[in-house]
């Protein structure tokens, strides 16, 4: 076993790519009479009846087939229509394998056809024919999944199913993409496909499934047994007007030992590669960590994308390069690998308007902004994983490198000047886990995760913006606001397990510690092109320890109908920080008790109802503490006079979740609410000019309440999946601004629904719609807004000849808000595909916003802020495109 580590150890680190050698086998196939047997199948089979290889028979009989696996244990299956299968054990490869076929009895048993889709559950596991869900113009699993009752697939690709996120994508059972499964819902093809499981309660460790406390949700597509065995993909390559392309490679392959999806691919029409890296967890993960930092000071100030798909809105010129692979020593111990580098140059431009209403005043800014961005990531990831019934091993090594520039030139209320960001952030982590199974079914568990992070930053803007504050009314030529936080981070913990029967008692003890350097200065510079400090009050020199000592005791009941857990988790807290620029030198020390029940109870094999309970006590962070000003972007200025903040919350929540498998109807309601108390404020000074922000000591609370309801049906009689939901949210909290307190009210509603529906047997469309209402008050005073849209959307596809795929589609978005003008825009397309099944091959060509749309308006409100953007957006574009599947 050490040896077997050591090698998977070196070859997740190093990147081997390993090569095996070709064995082959050859034969004939024959009747009783000696006469050659043409289009025989001939399967190379191991011992529990996998197929490894596989071929037919030429007109001679003759057969030949190759492999790489290094297995004993083979044999070789003969069979065809009308003849008796035959099995012969392989002894020896260098032989030559004869079959001889004796004929056999066709018995044709009466079929009754039912053009019915149907589901099977057993256990948690509930199956999804791929077949039955399917259609011609269909191409990937993503494109099926959204036609099956009870998922949903968001436009980033993120699968939810009957209102949960799915934790995992598997591939036979195999976990190749860890989190970001987006390549893989958009590459595999779904005729590789043969079903799809729904695993509820998925504990990926074998260990821990005896006393399966998870409630986690997990997909594991099934391959059909011809797609295991050959590399498959495709390559696209295409051109269009103005002046656009798209290609890509996609390399797949799915054997039983070796598992990869390595893509390439680029386009400037519109199109973010970069969604394939999306970690669709990741806010859960980072929270397991517990490294709390800030993201990155600074900004461009930029307006965001507006709220339209990306192919509709964004100018980009993009390339990624997307590596997975896995490869399984045996059934508990593997290794993998996961590597992407994504480049990307975007331009962007756009007007805004915004008002901030305040009593008897209002705040108005115009801008112009044009930018050209530059956003890279490489990221490595190499994984060691050992998962058998005694032991539990996982180690994940990662770097992340993120460089991300951006060019820009602003006009504020009349002003104009240029500004440069640049910003690198690096990430070096290794986090270990360890678990080991005694005699007595008790476990142990060590984790170990260690983390070292730098991001500097550097915003230049020229010439010098609000000269009254920033250089004593004098014009000036400059700015350079310098930032740097480097961070060591490392938690650490070893837990016992004690298992009797159904209940576990689980003891957790250990420590982190977070150290952190923030140094920020900000510069001015003169007509003269002499460089010096603004002031000493725009300089950090904060140093920051965070430490924590903490122990949980958790104690947890898996029946056959009631689920119960209890967490009493006990930390003692302590953080010192000291900027001695600033005569800053502060500690504080904080034990906390953070208790969470939850309790779920099977009412039957399908539906079960959920409740949970929980008090958070948190710290914030560096963040929150320094004193020194920092120019956020060229109109916000931000700095703190307050101790650290703290948060006391209590949470609670309610789920309904209802199946009926048979029928295909799943539902789904929840309510939460959570209340929270804090001891500090930021306070808002807001001028046409420029904002100042300062945190500062004074008590408030905020208040959120949430309900959702989802469900998703399949008619039957229309070959249909339908879906509705709505979601309602109520939340009341406080804002200081220009030194006056308000209390806000929002409250949030939003109605969906859509179908899939197969019309005829070549007609097959879908809808959706969305529609959302927002309205804020502020309490003591006139101040509030309202703001309504529906969105919607729609295709329809025809099929002619077999092969020709025509579709039309259009997106439609409506806006109202008060005292403003509506909205209206409506996004039209037309896609005509024809396959070309001997060349394996489709042909594209396709127009989006045939009513060539260059400019879009988005309205956007918050509590007591209107934000009216103008974006340039690509008009019409026309590509051609082919796509060779292999």
């Amino acid at each position: 076993m050490k040896r077997q580590l050591t090698f998977a150890i070196l070859l997740c680190l190093l990147g081997i790519t390993s090569a095996f050698a070709q064995k082959q086998l050859k034969g004939k196939v024959k009747d009783t009479k000696g006469s050659a047997i043409a289009s025989a199948s001939i399967n190379l089979k191991d011992k529990e009846g996998n197929i490894l290889s596989f071929t037919r028979s030429d007109d001679k009989g003759n057969y030949s087939l190759s492999f790489t696996e290094d297995n004993k244990d083979l044999s070789l299956e003969a069979s065809i229509i009308g003849y008796a299968k035959q099995v012969i054990n392989v002894t020896d490869l260098a032989k030559n394998y004869e079959f001889t076929l004796a004929d056999s009895e066709i018995k044709l048993e009466t079929v009754v056809v039912k053009n019915r889709p149907s589901l099977s559950a057993k256990g948690d596991t509930l199956n999804y024919k791929t077949s039955d869900f399917a259609d011609k113009q269909d191409r990937s699993i993503g494109d099926v999944l959204r036609k099956m009752p009870g998922m949903d697939v968001a436009e980033n690709g993120k699968v939810s199913y009957n209102g949960k996120a799915i934790s995992n994508l598997y591939i036979d059972g195999d976990n190749v993409l860890d989190d970001k499964y987006a390549i893989g819902t958009k590459s595999i093809p779904h005729g590789a496909v043969d079903k799809v499981q729904v695993i509820e309660n998925d504990q990926p460790i074998k260990m821990m499934r005896k006393n399966n406390m998870s409630d986690d949700v997990a997909l594991n597509l099934v391959i059909k047994d011809e797609a295991k065995l050959k590399v498959m993909g495709d390559i696209k390559a295409g051109v269009g007007t103005p002046e656009r392309f798209d290609g890509s490679i996609n390399a797949m392959m799915f054997k039983k030992n070796i598992k990869f999806i390595n893509n390439i691919k680029g386009n400037n029409i519109g199109i973010d590669p970069g969604i394939d890296l999306t970690s669709f967890n990741l806010a859960d993960y980072l929270k397991k960590l517990d490294n709390d930092k800030p993201s990155n000071f600074l900004s461009a100030g930029a307006a965001g994308v507006p709220t339209l798909p990306q192919n509709r809105s964004l100018f980009n010129k993009a390339g990624l390069v997307n590596l997975n692979n896995l490869y399984k020593f045996n059934q508990d111990l593997q290794v993998k690998a996961n590597v992407s580098y994504l480049y990307d140059q975007r331009r962007q431009q756009y007007n805004k308007f915004s008002e901030t209403y305040l009593p008897n005043q209002i705040i108005t800014y115009n801008e112009v902004q044009e930018n050209s961005i530059n956003p890279q990531q490489l990221q490595a990831k190499f994984n060691v994983n050992g998962n058998a019934e005694k032991y539990y091993l996982n180690n994940n090594l990662t770097a992340d490198y993120k460089p991300f520039s951006t060019n820009s030139y602003v006009v504020t209320n009349g002003t104009g000047a240029s500004q440069a960001l640049d910003q690198e952030t690096f990430e070096l982590s290794n986090e270990f886990s360890y678990r080991k199974k005694l005699k007595s079914e008790n476990t142990l568990n060590f984790y170990s995760y260690l983390n070292r992070s730098t991001q500097p930053e550097v915003l230049s803007i020229r010439p010098g913006l609000n000269e009254a504050i920033l250089n004593n009314g004098n014009p000036y030529a400059g700015l350079d606001q310098y930032v740097k936080l480097p961070t060591w981070y490392t938690n650490n913990f070893l837990s016992f397990a004690l298992v009797k029967g159904k209940f576990v008692q689980t003891y957790k003890a250990g420590f982190n510690i977070q150290h952190q350097e923030l140094k920020s200065e900000l510069y001015r510079i003169q007509p003269n092109q002499t460089t010096e400090l603004v002031a000493a009050n725009m300089t950090n020199s904060l140093n920051w320890n965070k430490n924590k000592l903490y122990s949980e005791a958790a104690y947890e009941y898996a029946g056959e109908k009631v689920k119960i857990g209890l967490t009493v988790p006990v930390s003692y807290n302590q953080i010192s920080y000291d900027d001695p620029g600033k005569s800053l030198n502060k500690d504080l020390d904080k034990v906390f008790v953070n208790p969470s029940f939850n309790v779920k109870y099977q009412m039957s094999p399908e539906n079960y109802i959920t409740a949970n309970y929980g008090f958070r006590n948190e710290l914030g962070g560096i963040d929150d503490v320094y004193r020194g000003t920092i120019l956020k972007n060229y109109r916000s200025l931000f700095a703190n006079d307050a101790p650290i903040s703290e948060r006391q919350t209590h949470y609670a929540g309610a789920g309904f979740n209802f199946r009926k498998a048979m029928q295909m109807l799943f539902y789904n309601f929840n309510i939460s609410y959570s209340a929270t108390e804090l001891n500090t404020i930021s306070s808002f000074t807001l001028s046409n000019t420029i904002q100042q922000r300062i945190v500062l000591p004074l008590a408030n609370d905020v208040k959120n309440l949430s309900l959702g309801a989802n469900i998703s049906k399949y008619l039957f009689s229309l070959k249909s999946t339908v879906n509705a939901g709505v979601n309602y949210s109520h939340a009341t909290f406080e804002q200081l601004q220009n030194n006056a307190l308000l209390p806000f009210q929002s409250n949030t509603i939003s109605y969906k629904a859509g179908i899939e529906a197969r019309l005829t047997n070549f007609i097959n469309w879908s809808y959706n719609a969305n529609y959302s209402e927002n309205i804020n008050r502020a309490g003591g005073s006139d101040l509030r807004t309202k703001f309504q849209q529906l969105r919607q959307g729609s295709g329809i596809t025809a099929t002619a000849f077999k092969s020709l795929f025509i579709t039309l589609s259009a997106d439609h978005i409506f806006t109202h808000q008060s005292a403003q003008p509506d909205l209206s825009y409506l996004f039209a397309d037309v896609n005509l595909r024809y396959k070309v099944t001997k060349l394996k091959t489709d042909l594209e060509f396709g127009v989006t916003n045939l009513a060539n749309v260059k400019k879009f308006e988005a309205l956007n409100v918050s509590a007591n802020a209107l934000t009216s953007g103008t974006y340039f957006i690509p008009g019409r574009v026309a590509m051609l495109k082919a796509t060779f599947n292999y």
